[in-house]
């Protein structure tokens, strides 16, 4: 099994409901690719002061589970996938960071 997780960093803050939007939205249109054996959306909790550091500090945390790295390769080719991430980049800009990696436990 292969997780791919990311971190997820919108440039700017967003309404919680609109947050909670794009988690769902992102976990069912993964979901529906057919591909992913699980999907987990989590909120980044804040601490005060790290906005001083210089690194690319989480808004979320997605997280998906799928076979193997061929299966991994197939759900970045799913067109409903795609259709998502480019209406939430074009409503709120966001950059992403990702790990892709075995089980950690």
């Amino acid at each position: 099994m292969i997780n791919h997780t990311m971190i997820v960093s919108f440039d700017q803050p967003l309404p919680d409901s609109e947050l909670d939007q794009y988690l769902a939205d992102v976990e069912r249109a993964t979901l529906d690719t057919g591909f992913a054996q699980s999907v987990v959306t989590r909120r980044h909790l804040p601490i005060p002061g790290e906005e001083a550091i210089p690194a690319l500090i989480a808004t979320a945390i997605v997280q998906f589970a799928v076979a193997d790295t061929e299966t991994l390769a197939k759900t970045f080719t799913d067109p409903g996938l795609h259709e998502v991430i480019k209406r939430w980049q074009s409503r709120h800009s966001y950059k992403v960071a990702w790990a892709n990696h075995e089980p950690l436990s």
